[in-house]
């Protein structure tokens, strides 16, 4: 896992990434966090979520996603339902969820540059070094990069 510091989003339309990973609950809420930048920002991938069943759990583990034009590539925004719920104290992230859908991410974008931000670890509660190595061991091979929110000088 490459690590760099900066804004996920604004590396991904500067091209980047071709795919950027981020983590759901499976309400099709995309409320807080940086699923709300994705949602304002790249409506598509929330028309995405919305065409999902809202509060299914057979979600966890999946994905939707969407592919927009940016300013000069196309990009993909995979919707990871990482946690049921969002509501609640506790720890929210599904690791399960997320062994699974990094591994469905390795399976049908192989080859793809990715970037994601500390999946289930800001909002769900979820350890991320546990996650961390989930994502490492389900992408082994791949280029892929967490991106630590850095906002621009």
């Amino acid at each position: 896992m490459k690590s760099v510091r900066g804004d996920l989003l604004q590396l991904a339309r500067e091209g980047v990434f071709d795919l950027i990973v981020h983590g759901c609950n499976c309400h099709c809420e995309m409320g807080a966090g940086i699923a709300k930048s994705i949602r304002g920002q790249f409506p598509a991938a929330y028309e995405a979520d919305l065409a999902t069943t809202k509060g299914d759990r057979n979600k966890l583990g999946t994905y939707s996603s969407a592919t927009v034009e940016t300013e000069n590539h196309q990009l993909t925004i995979v919707n990871a339902y990482t946690q049921f719920d969002w509501a609640g104290g506790g720890v929210q992230a599904d690791y399960d969820a997320i062994r699974r859908v990094f591994e469905r991410i390795s399976d049908h974008f192989s080859g793809r540059r990715i970037g994601y931000p500390k999946i289930g670890a800001g909002l769900a509660g979820g350890d991320w070094p546990t996650i961390e190595e989930i994502i490492d061991q389900a992408l082994a091979g791949e280029d892929h990069t967490l991106v630590i929110f850095s906002p621009a000088s």
